[in-house]
């Protein structure tokens, strides 16, 4: 897959692509919907396939007051699960200040068809762009219609008649969802990062823990049952998020465990793929207490990790 990072420069074999455009965060069951389309239409056609997106996420420029943002897909991330798809090329725009004040106008006259020569644009049943929001779906296609190039809107994808959006799936990891933020997205929702030096008070109660220190959104406070991939083996295990109320912590931590798991893993890369959410976090009279307590979470994720293994046929 070419990834394009210069407007100025877009190779001639792109010209006449079939294109989509759009954020992108996430890469959910919607935006995979539009990929698929748009890499079938061009291999029928004898085309390539591009997608059009945006670093870093607009509304972290647009509205810089909004602070943290939470982001699904850090860029590599993204690129990543996008080449996964089979499309030929990403162009990647900077987003900025600047960017932000060109119109819907501008940017199709000049960047879709004056530099690509679009044969046929798709965008999701929701999307605009441009100063204004001025580039929805109906001005796209009065665009084609004067300028030569087909457009199609592409309807919301659902499940459990939920919407497949970026939105939906924040706020469903942001309350703890795991579950529902797996389903929209097709496949666990997961969270790199760096484990990190903690506390390290679970080895004093028999529970040895990782910290990890990611810069994606991280669920709600509580347990989880998770599968953790470590130099591309994957293992069970339970993560806690939050304070550490028995010991009295100030600072917010993600402290994972690993099942039937021995070995140093400080310093290392780790993703966490969350399956389900156990329970809240708990302050508990005693470390004993708490030992006690994390006994029953481990043998509750080792029941929900069998099972997702098992519908999964290991795929997870």
């Amino acid at each position: 897959m070419k990834i394009i990072r210069n407007i100025d420069n877009i190779p001639e074999d792109l010209t006449g692509s079939i294109v989509t455009i759009g954020n992108f965060d996430g890469i959910h069951l919607g935006h995979r919907e539009i990929f698929r389309k748009i890499v079938r239409e061009a291999r029928e056609s004898n085309k390539k396939s591009v997608v059009i997106t945006f670093d870093p996420h607009p509304q972290k420029i647009i509205h810089p007051e909004r602070r943290p943002f939470f982001l699904l897909t850090p860029l590599n991330e993204k690129l990543d699960l996008i080449k996964s798809c089979d499309v030929d090329a990403v162009i990647l725009i900077t987003f900025s200040i600047e960017f932000a004040r060109i119109t819907a106008e501008e940017f199709v006259e000049n960047i879709l068809w004056k530099k690509l020569r679009l044969s046929k644009l798709l965008v999701g049943y929701d999307y605009a762009f441009g100063k204004g929001k001025g580039g929805n779906a109906e001005f796209l296609k009065a665009s084609g219609r004067k300028l030569g190039f087909q457009v199609e809107e592409i309807g919301a994808v659902k499940t459990d008649g939920i919407i497949a959006g970026s939105t939906g799936i924040r706020l469903a990891v942001l309350d703890g969802n795991v579950k529902q933020a797996s389903e929209m997205l097709g496949r666990p929702y997961g969270v790199s990062g760096t484990v990190v030096e903690g506390y390290r008070r679970g080895t004093d109660i028999g529970y040895p823990t990782a910290n990890i220190k990611s810069e994606k959104v991280i669920p709600a406070t509580g347990v989880y049952a998770i599968i953790a991939e470590l130099e591309g083996i994957r293992h069970q295990g339970v993560i806690n998020i939050g304070y550490n109320p028995t010991f009295g912590n100030e600072e917010i931590s993600a402290e994972v465990h690993l099942l039937d798991f021995e070995g140093d893993i400080y310093g290392r890369d780790i993703t966490i793929l969350f399956i389900d959410r156990l329970r809240d976090e708990i302050k508990f009279k005693s470390p004993e207490e708490l030992a006690r307590q994390i006994k029953r979470d481990i043998e509750r994720a080792r029941e929900i990790l069998s099972s997702c293994a098992e519908k999964n046929r290991g795929q997870v």
